[in-house]
């Protein structure tokens, strides 16, 4: 190192000695803005996240809460709301009452009598005939000629064939003989709308030749047969809405309403249709006649096993029905259909009420079993019938009928109340005491 060099470095040394004192003020100053900037630089970015996600996001969820908030009278319209909820659980329940509030055929006999007279009950008798006659007539129901009236409409061509001893004689007489008859059959067809024969309906006959056996017995015929009566009501309506508009078998859906029957005894089921000499349709047994409904308490009671699982208890009554109709094949589905389809009735008025009628809808019917069987018109039942050009089909169905005990319990009859309990006890315990 030269001299003039060597001459700074002691210069500057010397100037740094003098100043030394200074060194440690700057160094704490240098020290306190290392220390007091980042701070401010953190507090500056703090601020601007807390207004950023308190403030503004706050304001932002204000607003939102705002615009959301309900109005002063939201309650209102959440106490209108559950009132319409209750007035759907009241309008369900009024609708399940109202299912079997349906008119009686008599007023004086349920729940029970208080003129316990034979002709109180024959008058009931008189009064089912009677709206069956009705309802037969309001379908335009009609039957196929009877053999008595084929034999007087020939008027004896037979015999005067014999007589002639011709054989052509004879074979043409025959020819004309069968002409005739089957001129009288179209002829009824062409009359009527369907065929229904009245006997062939579960009670007809039997309020026909109706005998008294006493009161307690009465009153349970004159019920089970209230029951059938409504059920022969809605079939009846169903034929109605199916036929609407035909004017004759020959133009109607359903040809034939063949029975309808309550009891599941093979022997009284209504199929065995006989002809006496006067040519009236009678049954081919007796017992046929007492053919009524009854409550299925177990699912072992009905016509069949019912896939719905429904038997009596303390909010229903169950009652099973078999129906065979003559039906177009076109028809089959839509008849099943219109069958279990809601229907109208008149609501069953409380003794002294004076307003109007008024009307409500039951759906009851249920089908359990359906069965379709192809027809021979040459045989004995389908001879003298005529069902047109159409194909048709026997449909057999078992159903099912729902009653709600809240619509009629009020006048059940007391015995057949009881008779649904003591049939529903185990073997063994007496119902007077319990055990």
């Amino acid at each position: 190192m030269d001299i003039p060099q060597f001459k700074d470095v002691i210069q500057k040394l010397s100037v740094f000695k003098r100043h030394s004192s200074l060194l440690v003020p700057v160094i704490i100053g240098l020290v306190g803005v290392l220390l007091f900037v980042p701070p401010q630089l953190m507090n500056s970015k703090l601020k601007a996240q807390i207004s950023e996600e308190s403030v503004m996001q706050g304001s932002r969820q204000i607003s939102s809460l705002r615009q959301n908030t309900p109005a002063s009278d939201q309650w209102k319209v959440e106490k209108e709301r559950q009132q319409a909820y209750q007035s759907d659980a009241n309008q369900i329940s009024l609708l399940a009452k109202e299912l079997s509030q349906r008119q009686l055929l008599s007023d004086k006999i349920f729940p029970e009598p208080k003129d316990a007279s034979i002709l109180l009950f024959k008058e009931f008798g008189q009064w089912f005939r009677s709206g069956v006659d009705e309802q037969l007539k309001g379908v335009n129901a009609g039957e196929c000629p009877t053999e008595e009236e084929l034999n007087r409409s020939t008027g004896g061509l037979s015999g005067v064939g014999s007589r002639s001893g011709s054989y052509l004689n004879r074979g043409a007489l025959s020819g004309a003989s069968t002409e005739i008859r089957d001129a009288l059959c179209r002829s009824k067809a062409e009359s009527a709308s369907v065929y229904i024969n009245p006997i062939t309906l579960s009670g007809y006959e039997f309020w026909g030749e109706y005998q008294y056996a006493g009161t307690p017995e009465a009153i349970k015929d004159c019920w089970y047969y209230q029951l059938a009566y409504w059920i022969t009501e809605d079939i009846i309506d169903t034929v109605d809405a199916m036929n609407s508009g035909s004017k004759s078998v020959f133009e109607s859906p359903v040809k034939r309403l063949q029975s309808i029957w309550f009891n599941s005894d093979e022997s009284v089921m209504g199929r065995f249709i006989t002809t006496t000499a006067k040519g009236r349709s009678t049954r081919s047994t007796s017992r046929v006649a007492r053919d009524m409904p009854m409550y299925v308490l177990t699912i072992q009671d009905g016509l069949a096993l019912p896939w719905t699982s429904r038997v009596c208890n303390d909010d229903i009554d169950v009652v099973h029905f078999n129906v065979r109709v003559v039906v177009s094949t076109k028809a089959v589905l839509r008849f099943m259909q219109q069958l279990c389809s809601a229907k109208r009735h008149i609501i069953r008025q409380v003794s002294g009420q004076i307003q109007g009628p008024r009307y409500a809808k039951h759906n009851q019917i249920t089908i359990l079993e359906s069965k379709i069987t192809s027809i021979n018109r040459q045989d004995e039942i389908h001879r003298n019938y005529r069902y047109g050009e159409d194909a048709v089909v026997e449909l057999d169905l078992i159903c099912e009928y729902v009653f709600s005990t809240k619509g009629y319990d009020d006048i059940k009859p007391v015995s057949v109340k009881k008779s649904q309990v003591i049939q529903t006890l185990p073997m063994g315990i007496d119902p007077r005491r319990g055990r």
